[in-house]
């Protein structure tokens, strides 16, 4: 054989052995997806009996039979904080579906709905921007008495501005393009022109944007509960877990703040991590990159 043509064949080789661009981002998303996906569904699954009071085992260090230890009631933590994070992701999937619909719409109407409209949301866009989230949120859940309906209703409200500013300059430029234009003069209407035009090119940045709020919406979430001001004390939330541990501490119990804690983070950096991946996925100019 040629040496040229055999070196050819063993880099060529080489390139099919090692995965391109895109195939390691699909893979990416695909084990992070099942990370989270084992966690929720693990959290359902869990014998809620281990979670149940028992002296005669309690204060543990982790162990083979408790891998996270044991509270100060004798109930697993391993469980409590499995169980712990499937509560915090449901309530954040909630929270940061109603926070993407708001962002939505506002988002829409402020680009469609004339100039008043425009500057009316620009300027709710800016006054929720100028105060943190978390402020506002513990303002909203406090004023609406905490409990699941107060943090729920407080995350949708908090976290929609900065993507509702990306879906509004989206929009606008949709909305000067060619065949838009075409749509409106040949008698479309604003409503016919917004879901068969402008709402499809919408949907990669709604994705995204509803990906990369979802941890912040978590940790929002956790903070909110950990000042008792959100999830019920009787719930297995994170932020519960936390809070209680704090007392224990002092005493040597690390394991009670330690896990849930690394857990929460590893959560939370799964979700960046897909929103990231799949930002990359739809940037035609990145997607295909070796």
């Amino acid at each position: 054989m040629i040496p040229g043509l055999k070196a050819g064949a063993k880099e060529e080789k080489v390139k099919r052995f090692y995965l391109n661009r895109r195939q390691k981002t699909l893979l990416t998303i695909a084990v992070a997806t099942i990370i989270l996906l084992s966690v929720a569904v693990g959290g359902a699954m869990l014998d809620k009996e281990r979670i149940a009071t028992n002296l005669n085992e309690r204060n543990l260090a982790p162990s083979l039979e408790h891998f996270f230890g044991t509270d100060w009631l004798g109930r697993d933590m391993f469980t409590r904080t499995i169980m712990g994070l499937s509560l915090s992701m449901g309530v954040g999937l909630i929270g940061a579906i109603g926070s993407t619909s708001i962002a939505l719409i506002f988002g829409m109407v402020s680009a469609t709905m004339g100039k008043m409209a425009d500057r009316l949301i620009t300027w709710l866009i800016d006054l929720f921007l100028s105060v943190p989230h978390l402020v506002t949120l513990i303002l909203i859940a406090f004023t609406l008495g905490g409990g699941f309906k107060g943090i729920v209703i407080g995350l949708m409200l908090t976290h929609w501005p900065s993507l509702a500013r990306v879906i509004r300059a989206e929009v606008m430029q949709i909305r000067s393009a060619e065949y838009v234009q075409i749509s409106q003069q040949m008698g479309k209407s604003s409503w016919w022109i917004a879901v068969h035009h402008i709402f499809p090119h919408l949907i990669p940045q709604l994705l995204i944007g509803f990906m990369l709020m979802f941890p912040h919406v978590i940790l929002h979430e956790a903070a909110v509960t950990f000042l008792g001001l959100g999830l019920s004390p009787h719930e297995p939330a994170i932020g519960i877990i936390l809070s209680e541990s704090m007392k224990y501490l002092s005493s040597g119990m690390w394991w009670l703040a330690f896990f849930p804690g690394l857990c929460l983070l590893i959560i939370v950096r799964t979700f960046e991590t897909i929103g990231e991946n799949f930002r990359i996925l739809i940037d035609p100019k990145r997607a295909n990159d070796k």
